[in-house]
């Protein structure tokens, strides 16, 4: 565990892009040859659309940094933080320090912008991609990416966490963002299984359903847990869902830049529009 944690500590940015890059090729290559669903669409082009909200989370991201890695650095010098208040041998404090982040990091605030009118207007973005596929994972408003990394400072201040586990969480975080959004098969029995302790890709893609209460079900990133614990785990058949959100469900309004960036910015669409709208 040692090993792990120094090398996360000092990771260069050049060998967390190799991951990352190798997991969204890996997946990207699956969802071509085992299809979910048989998406009539120009996947370049999409994934274009979609990288477009990669460049702008890198530049948030990028911006915060500094404060990220001070948290850190603050945690570790003063012991403070949840995970401090008794002496736990590293490999339990890696471990709730991963839990911890992916609970406030991922799925607490991902569960607040459901709920603020004000938040949600910036995660609609992510809602609206009506072919989910590995690339939906990158597609955040540069806005929500500042709700995100917010929410990310919070819980390592609450935590106490070191940089280490900070790089192993978001590493973890973004290798499962694309193993759940990928556009993949899996067999039935085997994604029931790792759904009872990890966010699988059948789970994932509930949320993604175009009408509530689906919607607002299945918010996890890495473990499904929080979504047992806190009552918004759901199941549904596959092949039942349409993605998308019944509100932005006209092509101009979720795949052109230009209108998806604006969205947060406009009243909340009052008229809902059936997949055939």
């Amino acid at each position: 565990m040692d090993s792990i944690i120094h090398f996360f500590e000092q990771i260069p940015s050049s060998q967390r892009t190799i991951i990352l890059v190798s997991g969204f090729t890996f997946f990207w290559i699956l969802e071509n040859s085992l299809p979910l669903f048989a998406f009539k669409y120009n996947k370049w082009q999409h994934a274009l659309l979609n990288i477009f909200f990669t460049l702008t989370t890198l530049l948030v991201n990028l911006g915060f940094a500094f404060v990220i890695i001070s948290a850190a650095d603050y945690t570790s010098q003063h012991q403070s933080g949840l995970l401090y208040l008794l002496p736990l041998p590293l490999w339990l404090h890696v471990v709730l320090g991963v839990l911890l982040l992916d609970f406030i990091g991922a799925w607490l605030i991902h569960w607040v912008e459901h709920r603020v009118p004000f938040m949600w207007r910036f995660h609609i973005i992510h809602h609206t991609d009506t072919k989910v596929d590995v690339t939906t994972a990158l597609r955040h408003h540069p806005g929500e990416s500042v709700f995100r990394a917010a929410f990310t400072i919070l819980a390592i201040f609450v935590a106490g966490v070191p940089v280490g586990v900070v790089m192993l969480y978001q590493t973890l975080s973004a290798l499962f963002a694309q193993l759940t959004h990928a556009n993949m098969r899996v067999p039935r029995q085997l994604d029931k299984l790792l759904s009872y302790v990890l966010v699988s890709p059948h789970m994932h893609k509930i949320h993604h359903h175009y009408q509530l209460p689906l919607t607002d079900t299945n918010y996890g990133n890495i473990f499904s847990i929080w979504d047992r614990l806190f009552g918004t785990y759901a199941e549904a058949e596959p092949q039942s869902l349409v993605y998308g959100l019944d509100t932005h469900m006209r092509e101009k309004e979720h795949s052109r830049l230009g209108s998806l960036l604006l969205i947060p910015f406009k009243s909340p669409e009052k008229n809902k529009v059936t997949p055939e709208g």
